[in-house]
């Protein structure tokens, strides 16, 4: 257990995240890649690209409107079009930009039609920037983009190139304070499901489940709860990825992914119980969920590939699907950071082909899926890996060693009920013999 926890405060008595750093180190990343590349400038549009070189945020309303854009110019630094008065706040607040902090607005995914001119204003703020540095001939990389700007773009001459991959190669591994943010947001999760153990019980729905954790998230810190999904029931196989209304009912198997931003950074955190007690057929499905993902994390380590990670996981064919396409993401890896899913991918439908070298400083999550042979419960858990130079660390706590059985003990007459049992048992001896006894008596036919 290397990395530390902290609180959520800055202090002046121990050295915690250190802002300033994280924002040089990640800005450096980018700038050593684009130095290395083809490209003049990069221009991003994804949020998070966006908060990676310029450290801005402005609310996760503003998460898919593909509006705030960034120019990150070869050998210079990032100059930031922001939502109105945003601009002004950055200037104001980060020092770290300045007057680089500019109003702009783009097309609002559409919202602004064409006629408004917006994509051709985009186009003009950019090459204007370009000439000025003698770059408005060379290519200009971008991670996403609104058709009309990328074709206003080309209109004013400049060549647009794929800029996606080098923000994702900068994004891949961490640096110090970035897994730091990284272990605080799971620590909050772990927190959020320890509240929630303790309040499952028959009658509560999915929904109020999602309400409940995204309250100790919001009540901790998190800046973002992006998604919880709740599953229950016969709703956890095949698995629907989306939270319902269902209520919870004795013997339920019920599956949690908690997805959070602390100071932007995520999680992506399964959790698998049952309500009151479980099935034999969960149990075991449970037992086999964490087989596959303890053969995965256990072979975390720097030198080994995404391949060989891949390679402990069932086929698709071996759990009832017909191909890899169709279950993916079951068995599943993925990087984590200002986003859910960054590099590297670890999945039988693309990691083979592409092995991928794991590296210290990587931080990814890994996910498994396993279905009941009673056909309609599953398990499935996820846990998030720190890679260290000599292997690696778990930063998600709760405990799933085990399938966890949620709500109050049930009591018998005869003392605490087994909390591993079937709903419906089968019959005792002395039960068929009344049944027996009573066709007798009533001269009607045994059923064979």
């Amino acid at each position: 257990m290397a990395l530390k926890t902290h609180g959520t405060m800055a202090v002046d008595w121990e050295q915690r995240i250190d802002f300033d750093r994280l924002r040089r180190e990640r800005l450096a990343k980018a700038k050593a890649l684009l130095a290395k590349s083809e490209m003049g400038a990069l221009l991003c549009f994804d949020m998070n690209n966006v908060r990676y070189l310029t450290s801005t945020h402005i609310g996760t309303w503003a998460q898919d409107k593909a509006n705030r854009f960034t120019l990150l110019p070869q050998n210079d630094e990032p100059i930031l079009w922001d939502f109105g008065s945003a601009a002004k706040h950055h200037q104001l607040n980060c020092p770290w930009l300045g007057e680089r902090s500019r109003p702009g607005i783009s097309m609002l995914r559409g919202a602004m039609t064409p006629e408004m001119g917006r994509a051709e204003d985009v186009a003009k703020k950019i090459r204007i920037e370009l000439e000025m540095r003698g770059l408005h001939k060379e290519p200009l990389g971008i991670d996403i983009i609104e058709l009309p700007v990328l074709f206003a773009l080309q209109r004013e001459g400049i060549k647009v190139v794929d800029g996606q991959q080098l923000m994702s190669e900068a994004r891949v591994i961490k640096t110090q304070d970035e897994i730091s943010l990284l272990n605080t947001s799971a620590m909050m999760v772990d927190a959020a499901y320890d509240e929630l153990y303790r309040a499952m019980k028959p009658g509560m729905r999915e929904n109020e489940a999602v309400g409940l954790v995204s309250k100790v998230l919001y009540d901790l810190g998190s800046e973002y709860v992006e998604a919880v999904n709740a599953i229950s029931g016969e709703r956890c196989n095949p698995h629907p990825h989306v939270f319902s209304d269902r209520v919870l009912r004795p013997g339920d198997p019920v599956y949690y992914d908690i997805l959070h931003s602390y100071m932007g950074y995520r999680t992506c955190y399964y959790r698998c119980f049952t309500v009151g007690y479980a099935s034999r057929a969960m149990v075991d499905a449970y037992k086999r969920c964490r087989d596959y993902l303890d053969a995965a994390i256990e072979l975390v380590r720097p030198g080994r590939t995404t391949a060989e990670i891949a390679a402990v996981w069932p086929k698709a064919e071996e759990f009832g699907f017909p191909n890899e396409e169709s279950c993916f993401a079951l068995q599943y890896g993925h990087g984590i950071g200002l986003a859910i899913w960054e590099k590297p991918v670890i999945s039988r439908l693309v990691s083979f082909e592409h092995p991928v070298t794991i590296e210290p400083g990587m931080v990814f999550a890994l996910e498994t899926f396993w279905p009941s042979t009673d056909g309609w419960s599953a398990a499935r858990i996820e846990e998030e890996i720190v890679v260290t130079p000599t292997g690696h660390e778990v930063i998600t706590r709760f405990p799933a060693e085990e399938l966890l059985v949620a709500g109050a003990h049930y009591f018998t007459v005869n003392g605490p009920m087994p909390t591993t049992r079937e709903t419906e048992a089968p019959p005792s001896a002395k039960v068929l013999d009344m049944i027996e006894a009573s066709a007798k008596t009533e001269r009607v036919g045994v059923p064979g």
